[in-house]
């Protein structure tokens, strides 16, 4: 079965090499997945004339996610939830998927690492990426959860599209409200707290002592720039993960400051790119991969 990736650029996507390791695992000699450049007013018609010839799926990268997302038939509730799609699959009525495995893939990482479930976790940004890791990582069922961005209205936006709605299908017992002013982390404008479990008012928590954090991850593309992010060293806690969706050959701007400010573990993105490859493959072929090895593969070659 044909597999692809869409994208332009896409010469630089290390998802055929991703693919080949997982397909290698189960023995799939009938699996193929390659490089696909789509014009940049060509999406539909790519991605209609690869599932015309019979294509099980395909990958979407920049800059066709929210393309993808209206060529779609039909959506899961995470890609709904991320306004964005980056994997699709055909079923056996030719009905076309919209999914996003970006989430996925950013928590399995993150669970490689420890648990969430009960954390104080920081989502710095409120971009694209942020909106696709929100319901994988409210699943989790953290202690709080912290939203974080310049803006506040960019924050409140992601409550209202989908931190209100899925605590509406949960039941669950919280409190969700714009905060704004958060002392304790002055690159703040606004931020949008979500507790979970914590008997710390929302506003008592955010007051001028702050609060620490267990996970705190990066969504921006500060790092992309060669820069930290301005904020106070004392929000991480003792035992804190720092992650960073962005990686590289050498350690980023946002993990290094977080090593210099006593986090316990310091991971870059790489594994999460592995992630939801996985989680992808896993959708196309009903097989879920070892990323252990593909991982230890890609950093090897960085």
């Amino acid at each position: 079965m044909r597999y692809v990736v869409i994208g332009n650029p896409i010469a630089h996507s290390k998802s055929p090499q991703i693919h080949a390791a997982f397909a290698a695992q189960f023995g799939l000699s009938d699996f193929s997945y390659e490089r696909l450049l789509a014009p940049l007013d060509g999406f539909a018609a790519t991605a209609r004339a690869l599932f015309d010839g019979g294509a099980g799926g395909a990958n979407v990268t920049v800059p066709f996610k929210e393309e993808a997302f209206a060529f779609a038939d039909a959506l899961s509730e995470r890609a709904a939830a991320a306004g964005a799609v980056n994997t699709l699959i055909r079923h056996a009525d030719d009905r076309i998927e919209g999914d996003n495995t970006d989430g996925a893939g950013l928590v399995a990482d993150l669970l490689r690492h420890g648990e969430l479930s009960g954390k104080r976790i920081l989502l710095i940004g409120a971009g694209g990426a942020a909106r696709g890791a929100l319901l994988p990582l409210l699943v989790e069922r953290p202690a709080m959860l912290l939203i974080a961005n310049r803006t506040a209205a960019r924050a409140e936006a992601l409550l209202a599209d989908i931190v209100q709605p899925w605590l509406r299908s949960t039941g669950l017992p919280v409190t969700a409200q714009p905060a704004h002013g958060a002392a304790a982390f002055d690159f703040l404008v606004g931020g949008v707290p979500v507790e979970l479990k914590s008997a710390v008012p929302a506003s008592a928590a955010l007051g001028r002592d702050g609060v620490q954090f267990d996970v705190i991850i990066n969504a921006t593309s500060a790092s992309l720039g060669g820069t930290g992010i301005p904020m106070h060293p004392d929000a991480f806690a003792p035992d804190a993960l720092a992650y960073d969706m962005m990686y590289g050959r050498d350690e980023t701007p946002f993990l290094r400051q977080a090593r210099e400010a006593g986090a316990a573990q310091c991971v870059d993105g790489l594994g999460m790119l592995v992630g939801q490859a996985a989680e992808a493959f896993a959708l196309w072929t009903g097989h879920r991969p070892d990323v252990e090895p593909v991982l230890a593969q890609l950093r090897a070659a960085l």
